[in-house]
């Protein structure tokens, strides 16, 4: 079958033959209609991501949409390595139907963003029984965004939406968010760690209205400026008790954690990611996240690529998301 293939950790995929995948009982062969290129999908090739570990030559890609021998319009995802999802064929674990009205494309391009804040969101409001104020860093990112999206959905008191997009922010100032513009991280001067990122607005937003929830995509410096805000409010005992989940690190790997804002606050830090949360917690709630595609609550830009174009799909920037589809 025709497949992109990476044939080491440094190269750009290529568009070649490919073995077929194994056939495995339950498990009818799908064709490819749309893979998404996420962020994770290059740093599991790469060997970059913390789930790496795969041997070379293989297919990239976590998750599709595609269509089974009856003609429905499925999304599927967990090939087994060294199959990914970009390829004219697939043999994946599950399927969920997508519903009348939802583009195929823009499922491929949304799922696995959306499904990033989905989990940490009805996580929390299964176990408090309602998601209070949510603060959202990096919230003008596709899986930021979607997060917005789901916590206004899902009966959020009220969002807080931290980015550095601005017309990306006003987008969510009209769904019903509070928006705070960050700056670039190298807008920072030197050694000025957090003062950089937009702190003060983080400061006077979360002052305003203490989150019990923060969904964090961006980690680093913006982290850093979400720590000396939340530690502002003291030890005043009536404040919610936080939990913030870490998700993303497009701002840096690393960021320091006051000691003081552990003991001054009900926080509990916790990740959210492959590892962390099961293949089956997460397959539980494909349906529910599909939905909103449908109705159109969430939507996802994207710029297709064909098969015979991965090697412009891998190097595709910008505000819409790389899906690759058949030639």
């Amino acid at each position: 079958m025709r497949a992109a293939v990476v044939n080491t950790p440094e190269s750009t995929p290529v568009c070649a033959d490919f073995p077929d995948p194994e056939q495995r009982p339950g498990q009818a062969p799908l064709r490819l209609v749309g893979a998404g290129l996420h962020h994770v999908v290059r740093g599991l090739a790469s060997g970059r991501h913390y789930g790496s570990g795969q041997a070379y030559p293989l297919v990239p890609g976590i998750d599709a949409v595609a269509r089974t021998g009856d003609g429905r319009l499925v999304y599927t995802g967990f090939a087994r390595s060294p199959w990914g999802t970009m390829a004219e064929w697939l043999v994946t674990p599950f399927e969920v139907d997508l519903p009348a009205g939802a583009d195929p494309l823009a499922v491929a391009a949304g799922m696995n963003p959306a499904l990033a804040g989905w989990m940490p969101l009805i996580t929390r409001r299964r176990e408090a029984g309602e998601l209070g104020t949510v603060l959202v860093l990096g919230a003008t990112g596709m899986s930021g965004g979607l997060a917005v999206r789901a916590a206004l959905s899902l009966g959020a008191k009220q969002v807080i939406a931290a980015g550095r997009d601005h017309e990306a922010l006003e987008r969510l100032r009209g769904l019903g968010a509070v928006t705070v513009p960050l700056a670039a991280p190298d807008a920072a001067a030197p050694g000025a760690g957090a003062t950089g990122t937009g702190a003060a607005a983080l400061a006077a937003a979360v002052a305003e209205a203490p989150p019990a929830l923060v969904l964090d995509f961006v980690w680093g410096s913006v982290a850093e400026a979400a720590f000396a805000a939340l530690g502002q409010a003291g030890t005043n005992g009536d404040n919610p008790a936080i939990g913030y989940v870490q998700i993303g690190s497009l701002a840096g790997n690393d960021a320091a954690l006051p000691a003081a804002l552990l003991r001054s606050r009900r926080i509990r830090i916790s990740g959210s990611g492959a590892g962390s949360v099961s293949k089956a917690e997460m397959i539980a709630e494909l349906p529910e996240i599909i939905a909103r595609f449908g109705d159109g609550t969430f939507d996802a830009p994207y710029t297709a690529y064909p098969l015979s174009r991965v090697g412009e799909a891998w190097a595709h920037q910008g505000h819409t998301r790389a899906v690759v589809v058949p030639d």
